[in-house]
């Protein structure tokens, strides 16, 4: 751990994404702020015959088009693909890291554990019976290093030449939240000047649909109307979508950005995490551990709890998360709760799982830059008990400064974090042609 005895300030320099509602970063944000759903029918395999037949996908993406370097998409699993272009975005937009000391440049990714697929199961177990077990199912480098979770990192780390702080972590629906936090805390402690964070997942397999289906965790409503599936917060709500993508953002020490004229698109300003302790797949009904997080996230920031204009919520759409959400909301906030707006912009893309957070980032960003906040869509009949300001059905206008963003998983895992908008220091400065704002 550095020395530094006052911590250092982070800002976000670049950002990427490959989202069901857009391939890249500005079509996603895009579509959040025109209320635009990627929740359509499954296409990765046949679900007519599963009780969940849709899920937001992306779409369009070709892999080869995105990651121009054969050798850096050898080994990458259709999830990390989305990752590692994510990644290239949002390098690409932070502009050129020449000057700076590769060895103070890390990485920081949240990502779903390798594991074998059931068909592939399947083919082991037909394998040993008709040879009686005398033969060994065998698998390709290649199969092996693509469930390698490393594999999707180690690229990024070879396209940016990070050669600093790694960090890999698996924590479900919070592992963006976790990987970008962690990051932070790695600028801000001084042991980096620059991270690549974010998270990527794919769980539109037909063993995550039918796992999460048997669990009871997906809404079987609206299969055919598909965009209006997903209800967080309404009476109506009952089970999420499953969605897949990747999120990347590039974080820097703010001295270090301006030193090199950057964009500074936003300020990362507090984190934290905490654990319920509760149950695996149910949010207590008195906010547990998300009190925590949301509470230590803002004061982490210097902010007061009235400060924040806006909480980019987990929103799930289960009748237990949105209600333990809104519990923990008013818990923290008080009589500003009623004043803070709130949404989910899972009601759009579905649940990104790993990734989930980066998505709500892509919302926090938008928001400070452009003063618009994305709807929580579908949320049609409001349920009496969940009484706040969730945005309903279109985006809205409002002075945003500072904005939370929440994440909440299985296994009880939450981590929070504050983005804030920057001071306008620099933005009478022409931005090199590498350069781009979120739109």
């Amino acid at each position: 751990m550095s020395s530094t005895s006052d911590a250092r300030r982070v800002v976000i320099t670049g950002i990427g994404a490959v989202t069901p509602l857009g391939n890249d970063a500005p079509s996603t944000w895009a579509s959040l702020a025109a209320g635009r759903s990627g929740v359509r029918e499954i296409t990765t395999f046949d679900a007519s015959t599963f009780p969940v037949r849709i899920a937001g996908q992306v779409t369009g993406f070709g892999v080869e088009a995105a990651i121009p370097a054969r050798r850096h998409r050898r080994y990458l699993s259709r999830g990390a693909g989305y990752g590692v272009a994510a990644a290239i975005e949002a390098l690409r937009q932070a502009g050129p890291l020449d000057g700076s000391d590769p060895y103070r440049r890390g990485v920081s990714v949240g990502g779903t554990v390798g594991r074998v697929e059931l068909q592939e199961l399947a083919d082991m177990s037909w394998q040993l019976e008709s040879t009686g077990h005398t033969s060994i199912y065998r698998q390709s480098p290649a199969e092996v290093m693509t469930r390698d979770q490393n594999a999707a990192p180690a690229v990024m780390a070879e396209i940016g030449d990070l050669r600093g702080p790694f960090v890999a972590v698996s924590t479900a629906c919070a592992g963006s939240a976790h990987a970008i936090g962690e990051a932070f805390r790695q600028i801000e402690e001084g042991d980096a000047d620059i991270m690549l964070a974010g998270g990527y997942d794919a769980l539109t397999t037909w063993m995550d649909v039918l796992g999460f289906a048997l669990l009871g965790a997906l809404t079987v409503d609206d299969a055919d109307r598909p965009g209006r599936a997903c209800k967080p917060f309404d009476v109506r709500r009952n089970g999420f979508v499953l969605g897949e993508g990747a999120v990347m953002v590039v974080l820097e020490e703010r001295e270090h950005a301006l030193a090199r004229n950057a964009l500074i698109l936003a300020e990362l300003a507090g984190y934290a995490s905490s654990l319920n302790a509760y149950r695996i797949t149910d949010s207590p009904p008195d906010g547990g551990g998300a009190i925590s997080a949301m509470r230590e996230a803002v004061l982490s920031s210097a902010l007061a709890p009235e400060d924040v204009d806006y909480i980019v919520a987990h929103g799930t759409g289960t009748p237990g998360n949105d209600a333990s959400e809104t519990v923990a909301i008013k818990e923290v906030f008080g009589p500003h709760a009623y004043d803070v707006l709130v949404s989910s912009p899972k009601s759009m893309a579905g649940h990104l799982t790993s990734a989930a957070a980066g998505l709500n980032l892509v919302a926090a960003l938008g928001s400070v830059r452009y003063d618009v906040v994305p709807p929580t869509i579908n949320l049609v009949e409001p349920d009496p008990k969940l009484d706040l300001d969730y945005v309903p059905g279109e985006a809205r206008r409002s002075r945003i400064q500072n904005v939370l963003v929440n994440a909440f998983a299985f296994g009880g895992t939450n981590a929070c974090f504050v983005v804030t908008a920057h001071e306008p220091v620099h933005d009478d400065r022409p931005p090199t042609s590498a350069r781009s704002d979120l739109t």
